[in-house]
């Protein structure tokens, strides 16, 4: 089936019936240009939220078979309120909810991941002429129970849409009209890209710009859909996300961000023995604990340090682990730092241009911050600081690579 368009709003596009009527709008052009029109639509503004403090009335500790059972309700509304609306202007819709389409994913409540999707009831509701709306986050395990699919979920949904129908593009609208070289609200002088590429995006989508959610990143770049961010309130083109060979010239820098959620663990007088970190990081990975940036000392006299960062909102499931690791190895107590930022620089054309890291460090020094821990990548430079820095850093990195309007 040719001309299929996959569009997914967000739950500030569907906030209130005057904006869910503003989407229908929007979607009924595209219907009249001739497109099949499949939609994925999140639950209304803060509509999981609120499902979570109820259970949180109910219980503090709920299954979590009962928590995707109750979250799935949400998009529930808010596809039968779409499609009500596009009726009402004259245009078929359908709406499904994940278990209806068939999404099949494995059994890991609130985190689920995509394994098929059956695309028969998209196909004959679109040969009727039909706008299709699918409830996006949620999908249905093989024994049918449902679950949903974590942070970025209904993205997620959209694009694995998008790569089982073939469409032609997935649209993710949102309340930002693309993706920018930096938050527009820290770096005033922020520019907007017409393209970037799948693994600029994914690394900056890792490192905190909430524009899109790397595991649909991931799922674009693994399928080849082109992913276009635009803005639900206006009809301006946004940012395509799209394969590296399909970009001309390639930037040495095409983002920066600052990471602010994140907190520095030191561990010192550390055993210097081979396995140690593999138990440390290992016990962390069981707790399905994050860890980004790691720095390990020289040894001296038989003994190192360990530094690494870890989610703020994961410090009381690591603190066990870490002070049952350095009490088993005879090290000092973990030492905990909250104040600090991962400010990084993100571009393809790292990959051909030399001395990006020079140029970030020489643009900290200038403005007299601090590097405490610094970590690499093919296309990332990313160096922890004081938070109270995090805002003039990334100004100034912006500014030193040319970035900004007025450079």
């Amino acid at each position: 089936m040719a001309n299929i368009i996959v569009q997914k709003y967000g739950g500030t596009s569907v906030g209130s019936p005057d904006r869910i009527r503003n989407v229908a709008g929007r979607i009924k052009r595209y219907h009249e240009e001739g497109n099949h029109v499949v939609v994925v639509v999140s639950a209304m503004g803060h509509t999981t939220d609120e499902l979570v403090d109820l259970a949180d009335k109910i219980t503090k500790n709920p299954p979590k078979r009962e928590m995707d059972m109750l979250l799935s309700t949400g998009e529930q509304v808010s596809i039968s309120l779409l499609a009500m609306a596009l009726w009402d202007m004259g245009v078929p819709a359908k709406s499904f909810t994940g278990s209806q389409i068939k999404m099949i994913t494995d059994g890991n409540f609130s985190n689920a991941k995509i394994q098929g999707v059956d695309r028969s009831r998209i196909d004959a509701a679109l040969n009727e002429g039909s706008v299709v709306i699918v409830a996006g986050f949620q999908g249905i395990d093989q024994n049918e129970n449902i679950t949903t699919l974590g942070r970025g979920g209904s993205d997620t949904s959209a694009v694995a849409l998008a790569a089982v129908l073939g469409a032609k593009e997935c649209e993710i609208y949102t309340d930002v009209d693309g993706v920018y070289t930096a938050d527009p609200r820290v770096v005033p002088q922020a520019t907007k890209h017409s393209q970037i590429t799948y693994e600029e995006m994914l690394e900056l989508a890792s490192l905190g710009a909430g524009v899109l959610h790397s595991r649909s990143v991931e799922l674009g770049m693994n399928y080849d859909v082109v992913i276009h961010v635009r803005s639900s309130f206006n009809n301006n083109p946004g940012t395509l996300v799209v394969n590296e060979d399909k970009i001309m010239e390639k930037l040495k820098v095409s983002g920066v961000t600052a990471k602010n959620d994140q907190a520095r663990i030191t561990i010192a007088d550390v055993p210097d023995k081979p396995g140690l970190a593999a138990v440390l990081f290992g016990d962390l990975s069981s707790k399905d604990i994050l860890v980004d940036v790691i720095v390990q000392s020289s040894p001296y006299n038989g003994r190192n340090t360990i530094s690494f960062t870890v989610p703020k909102k994961d410090l009381g499931l690591a603190l066990p682990i870490l002070e049952s690791f350095s009490n088993s190895q005879g090290a000092k107590k973990p030492e905990i730092n909250e104040e600090i930022s991962i400010v990084s620089a993100v571009g393809i054309g790292m990959k051909s241009h030399v001395g990006v890291a020079a140029q970030m460090f020489k643009a900290l020094a200038e403005k007299e911050i601090n590097i405490e821990m610094i970590s690499t990548s093919e296309i990332k430079i990313s160096c922890v600081i004081p938070r109270i820095h995090a805002e003039t850093a990334v100004n100034k990195i912006h500014e030193t690579f040319g970035l900004s309007k007025n450079s």
